[in-house]
């Protein structure tokens, strides 16, 4: 039996890993479960999946949902704030952690679990994109076990040699036969588009994402294709590239979820629903193989499957990551958090979508990018480009 902490419990990436963990209860317990605020949800999940420990970050939250635990007479402990996250995480009770908090607010906790030595199934990118170095030392470090959850990441993954999947980040491509990984985007819901249009498309037309159910601040970052070059940055430390090795492409049907170029000429892609639980189930068997409740491709009746090159004039945010990914950390860092800054602006309606590429721009420029190694560099560096990015975003 296998006992998880799941990180971002409420959220697209916690529903489907324990619809997966639901599926195999001879093999999986829940040891505990995480969020924000989401009162209502945690409780729900509290009552199906009986975990020892729920964690709300916000203790306003976790003080209602711990009133609604004793109603209930559930014998779950309630713990909230940001070192409870890193201490679930962690915990010896744990064997395995999901690493699902959007955003900046996952990166300790999951580097929390990454110290301790657990399995880390991987789904949030801003743990790579803000430490990348920091976090791949860590791993090395600690004998920790890093499984990519994201579709692309997790699919490039399954492609690769055997001896690259060991070497976590370590090892040459080159040395193993690959000549080039390919990031595949579906290019999100405005891919088609008039580019005069794009900056004043809506929150809720940004979040309609034509292929995949995800979060608010997933699927707008889907629409400006950042989150395709968070996961360039991501791919960069997971596997080692050099820049000549890692390239986007759009495939707008989402069936090919990214591919591995060798230099024979061979290309392998992963190839399967657009259904996260597919990768989490992955993640949850490697190295054997479980059912993940995800109907296989019928390719009767698949239809045609396309490839083109992404436009910068459409999607400017995934040229800023690309840049960022070679510029160094700070660089990176600055470019999630104005991100972050921007998106939660957008959603809120205090500035446009085509603001977000703006604002992301300006603060590259303005911000001072020193080079930083260690954490407290890092979180450093993000909060002076969250301060930049309001005092920015004031003049739009």
């Amino acid at each position: 039996m296998r006992r998880l902490s799941i990180l971002g419990a409420t959220g697209s990436i916690g529903a489907s890993t324990l619809a997966v963990v639901a599926a195999h209860p001879e093999t999986f317990s829940v040891y505990a479960l995480t969020a924000h605020s989401n009162v209502d949800g945690m409780f729900a999940l509290c009552q199906q999946h009986r975990p020892d420990i729920a964690v709300m970050t916000n203790p306003k939250a976790a003080q209602a949902l711990e009133q609604r635990i004793v109603s209930a007479n559930l014998n779950i402990e309630v713990l909230a704030g940001e070192q409870a996250l890193c201490d679930v995480a962690a915990a010896t009770e744990v064997d395995m952690v999901m690493a699902a908090i959007v955003g900046a607010a996952g990166l300790l906790p999951t580097l929390a679990a990454v110290k301790a030595g657990k399995q880390v199934l991987l789904a949030n990118k801003e743990a790579l994109v803000m430490s990348g170095q920091l976090f791949m030392d860590a791993v090395h470090q600690s004998g920790a076990q890093l499984l990519p959850v994201d579709s692309e990441h997790n699919a490039i993954f399954q492609a690769l040699p055997f001896a690259v999947q060991q070497g976590a980040g370590r090892v040459h491509l080159s040395d193993h036969g690959v000549s080039q990984i390919l990031l595949t985007g579906s290019g999100g819901p405005f891919r088609e588009t008039p580019l005069i249009e794009l900056p004043t498309q809506t929150p809720q037309a940004a979040c309609n994402h034509p292929n995949w159910s995800m979060g608010q601040k997933i699927s707008v970052d889907s629409a400006t294709m950042l989150n395709k070059g968070l996961e360039y940055i991501e791919a960069k430390w997971l596997f080692n590239c050099q820049r000549h090795e890692l390239d986007v492409v759009i495939h707008p049907q989402s069936v090919i979820h990214s591919m591995v170029q060798y230099v024979d000429g061979s290309v392998i892609a992963q190839m399967g629903q657009p259904d996260m639980r597919t990768p989490i189930a992955h993640c949850l068997g490697f190295p054997e193989r479980i059912s993940s409740g995800v109907a296989p491709l019928n390719f009767a009746t698949l239809g045609a499957l396309t490839f083109t090159a992404p436009d910068s004039a459409r999607y400017p945010c995934l040229q800023l990551a690309i840049d960022a990914c070679w510029a160094g950390q700070a660089a990176t860092t600055t470019l999630n958090a104005a991100n972050e800054v921007a998106v939660a602006a957008f959603l809120d309606g205090r500035i446009q979508f085509g603001d977000i590429a703006n604002l992301c721009g300006q603060v590259l420029e303005r911000v001072q990018l020193p080079k930083v190694s260690q954490l407290d560099e890092i979180l450093a560096c993000d909060e002076e480009a969250r301060a930049m990015a309001m005092q920015q975003m004031s003049r739009f």
